[in-house]
C-alpha cells in the first residue's frame, strides 16, 4: 500500500511510467530526479502522510526503498 502510494507520487512529480518504479528503483540514477525533484517529492511524501521529514534524513533517501521504509517506521 505504501509503496504503491509512493509510486504515484513519483509518477506524478516526474512524469515517468509506473513500470519504470520498483522498490530498488535509484531516483537520481534511474529516475534522473535532481535535487529540486527530491524535494518535491519529499513534500507529497510528508503532506500524504502527515509526517516531518528532516533534510538530515532525506538527504539520505536513495531509492524508492528508502523511502518506503522510512515511511513504515513513522506510521
Amino acid at each position: 500500500m505504501i509503496l504503491e502510494k509512493i509510486k504515484a507520487i513519483i509518477v506524478d512529480q516526474l512524469g515517468v511510467k509506473p513500470s519504470e518504479i520498483e522498490i530498488e528503483t535509484n531516483l537520481m540514477k534511474d529516475l534522473e530526479a535532481d535535487s529540486l525533484d527530491a524535494v518535491e517529492i519529499i513534500l507529497a511524501i510528508e503532506d500524504e502522510y502527515s509526517i516531518e521529514i528532516p533534510d538530515d534524513d532525506a538527504e539520505q533517501f536513495q531509492t524508492v526503498g528508502d523511502l518506503v521504509n522510512y515511511v513504515e517506521a513513522r506510521i
